[in-house]
């Protein structure tokens, strides 16, 4: 107990960094939907797939219907995606890794609906769905 009382000003400082790299990284993570759920809202109609691959990995094949804007060039063509501000947008890349960044770019662009792939195509392609080519 002695130790807590003399220490208490290094613990508090402890406990509060480290709370503040918990929320930065889980802002940073930002959602994700499953394979599942993403099939769920596609089916729904008023979904739109942005995919943040290549263009010679969205040739090799991609989710029916997806737009293909490489990540770089994403920032510079939000203003293609303008009119779909209002509906669930997802994200897709090869892993799920690229589309977090992605997706943070998005919602700083007033997508507020905007989420990941969980997994990303490799992820989609495990799952046993459809791909278009």
């Amino acid at each position: 107990m002695k130790f807590i009382i003399d220490n208490i000003f290094l613990i508090a400082l402890a406990l509060i960094s480290g709370g503040a790299l918990l929320v930065t990284s889980l802002q940073r993570m930002g959602a994700k939907v499953t394979a599942l759920q993403a099939t769920q809202l596609l089916n729904q109609g008023k979904t739109v797939v942005v995919d943040v691959r290549s263009a010679e990995e969205f040739a090799e094949g991609h989710i029916r219907d997806a737009k293909n804007i490489p990540l770089k060039e994403l920032k510079d063509r939000t203003g293609e995606l303008e009119k779909f501000k209002e509906r669930p947008v997802i994200v897709v890349c090869n892993k799920g890794l690229q589309s977090n960044r992605a997706t943070a770019l998005l919602k700083k662009a007033g997508f507020t609906n905007a989420s990941a792939l969980l997994g990303g195509m490799d992820g989609w392609q495990t799952q046993g769905l459809p791909v278009s080519k």
